[in-house]
C-alpha cells in the first residue's frame, strides 16, 4: 500500500494505489516540491535574464517569459498540488496517485523544457506540450468530483478552465503579437479569483477551529450573501482589468472589489489570531488581494500618479506567492502527520515572502529602483529555497505514524 493510503477518507479505504515512493503517493508531494524549487529558481535567474547576461532559447520575450514560468510554471503545480489533496477529503475517493500522477509531473516538466526551448521546437509545439498539462489536471479534477457526486465543489474546475485557456491565450498572443499583455492580466485575474473564492472557505475554518480551541470569544462570521456579492464584485472587476485596464468602469468596479475584500477579511477576525502564525498569515496573504484591487483601481482612474506594475506585483508576489506558501505549509506538516504549529524556519520564510512583495510593491513607485528589485527578487528566492529545506524532507518521506498512548501499569492495553 502506498505511503500514505492507511489515511485517505472511509470511502477509499482498503483500496490500494501500488508499490510507490511516498512523493508519488499525494498530489501535494511532488506539486509542492517541485513548484517551489521553480519559483526560487526562475526568480533567481529572472534578473540576469532581463539584463541580458543570462539567455534563454524561448521565443518568449523575457519578461513574457518571467510571467509565464511564475504563472503556468509555479502556480500551476501549486494549484494542482492542492486540488489533488483537497479533492479526496471532499469525495471520499482515493487520491490521484502512482502511475497517473506520475504521468501528471512528466507532463508539466515537459511544458517548462518546451517553453525554455520553444524557439527550438516552434511555438504551436510549445504551446501543445505546455498546455496539455493544465488540461490534464482539469479533466482529472472534474471527474473525480463528478464521480464522488460532490457538486458543490465542482466550481473549482471553472478557475482551472479559465486558467488553462489564459495559458492557451498566452502563447497565440505572444505567439502571434510578441506579447501577453491581456492573457497575462488574466492568468492572474484566474488565480486571485482562486484566491477568494478557496481563501474564503479555508480561512475562516482554519481561523475558527484554532479559536474554538485557543481563543474563545468573537469567531469568524461564516459565508453568507455578503461574501457571494464581494465574489460577484470581484469576479466582474477581474474581468474588467483584463480586457480594459484603464478608464472609469474598470476603476470603480476594482476599487469597489477592494474595499468589499477588505471588509470581508475584517469580518474573519484576524486580529484576534496573531498567536497562532499559521493562521495569521493567511490573514496576511489575503490582504494583498484588496490592496492589489485598489492599486488597480487607482491606476486604472489614473490616481495617485499609481503604476499598474504595481498592482500587478501586489496580486503575484503578494496574494499568490504569500497565499501559495501559507497553503503548502499548513498541508504539508498535516498531511505529513505533524504538528501544526510555524518553527523558526517556518516564520522566517512568511517574513521573507511577505517583505519581497512590499519591496516589489515599493520599487513600482521608484525610478531608480534596480537595487529594491534585486532585494525583492533575493527575498522571494529566499522564501521558496527555505521552504525546500524545511519542507522537502516531509514531501519525500511516509507519513509519520500517530504517536502512541502508554498506558498506566496494571492496566490492559
Amino acid at each position: 500500500m502506498s505511503a500514505d493510503a492507511r489515511h485517505l477518507p472511509a470511502g477509499a479505504q482498503g483500496r490500494r494505489g501500488g508499490d510507490w515512493p511516498a512523493v508519488l503517493s499525494y498530489g501535494f508531494r511532488p506539486f509542492f516540491l517541485l513548484g517551489a524549487l521553480y519559483a526560487g529558481l526562475i526568480v533567481l535567474a529572472w534578473l540576469p535574464i532581463l539584463s541580458g547576461t543570462l539567455e534563454t532559447f524561448s521565443t518568449f520575450a523575457p519578461v513574457d517569459w518571467h510571467v509565464h514560468e511564475t504563472m503556468f510554471g509555479y502556480v500551476a503545480a501549486v494549484i494542482t498540488g492542492f486540488l489533488l489533496t483537497a479533492i479526496p477529503n471532499w469525495t471520499g475517493r482515493l487520491p490521484v496517485q502512482g502511475a497517473p500522477l506520475l504521468v501528471l509531473v512528466l507532463l508539466w516538466l515537459a511544458g517548462r523544457f518546451a517553453v525554455f526551448f520553444s524557439a527550438e521546437i516552434g511555438w504551436v509545439a510549445a504551446a501543445v506540450i505546455d498546455c496539455a498539462f493544465l488540461g490534464a489536471v482539469a479533466a482529472s479534477a472534474a471527474k473525480e468530483i463528478i464521480a464522488g457526486r460532490n457538486w458543490r465543489n465542482l466550481m473549482v474546475v471553472v478557475p482551472v478552465t479559465v486558467f488553462l485557456l489564459s495559458n492557451v491565450l498566452f502563447h497565440v498572443e505572444a505567439g502571434l503579437f510578441g506579447g501577453s499583455d491581456y492573457a497575462r492580466r488574466l492568468a492572474i485575474a484566474a488565480a486571485v479569483v482562486l484566491i477568494v473564492i478557496i481563501g474564503g472557505r479555508i480561512i475562516p475554518s482554519f481561523t475558527r477551529n484554532w479559536m474554538v480551541r485557543e481563543n474563545p470569544g468573537r469567531l469568524p462570521i461564516p459565508f453568507n450573501g455578503f461574501d457571494r456579492i464581494v465574489l460577484l464584485v470581484s469576479v466582474l472587476a477581474l474581468l474588467g482589468w483584463t480586457v480594459l485596464p484603464e478608464g472609469l468602469v474598470s476603476g470603480v468596479l476594482l476599487c469597489a472589489a477592494g474595499l468589499l475584500n477588505l471588509a470581508r477579511l475584517t469580518r474573519w477576525a484576524g486580529d484576534r489570531a496573531g498567536r497562532d502564525r499559521l493562521v495569521l498569515i493567511l490573514h496576511v496573504a489575503y490582504l494583498f488581494v484588496p490592496a492589489g484591487l485598489l492599486l488597480a483601481g487607482l491606476a486604472a482612474l489614473d490616481l495617485a500618479d499609481v503604476p499598474a506594475v504595481a498592482a500587478l506585483h501586489a496580486f503575484g508576489v503578494g496574494a499568490i506567492g504569500t497565499m501559495t506558501l501559507a497553503v503548502m505549509t499548513r498541508a504539508t506538516l498535516g498531511h505529513t502527520g505533524r504538528d501544526l504549529k510555524a518553527d523558526v524556519a517556518t516564520q522566517l520564510i512568511y517574513a521573507a515572502i511577505v517583505l519581497a512583495a512590499l519591496v516589489r510593491i515599493v520599487a513600482a513607485f521608484m525610478p531608480e529602483r534596480i537595487g529594491l528589485l534585486h532585494l525583492s527578487a533575493g527575498l522571494w528566492t529566499l522564501a521558496f529555497l527555505g521552504f525546500c529545506l524545511r519542507y522537502g524532507g516531509m514531501l519525500l518521506r511516509p507519513k509519520l505514524k500517530p504517536k502512541r498512548v502508554s498506558q498506566p501499569p496494571g492496566r490492559p492495553a
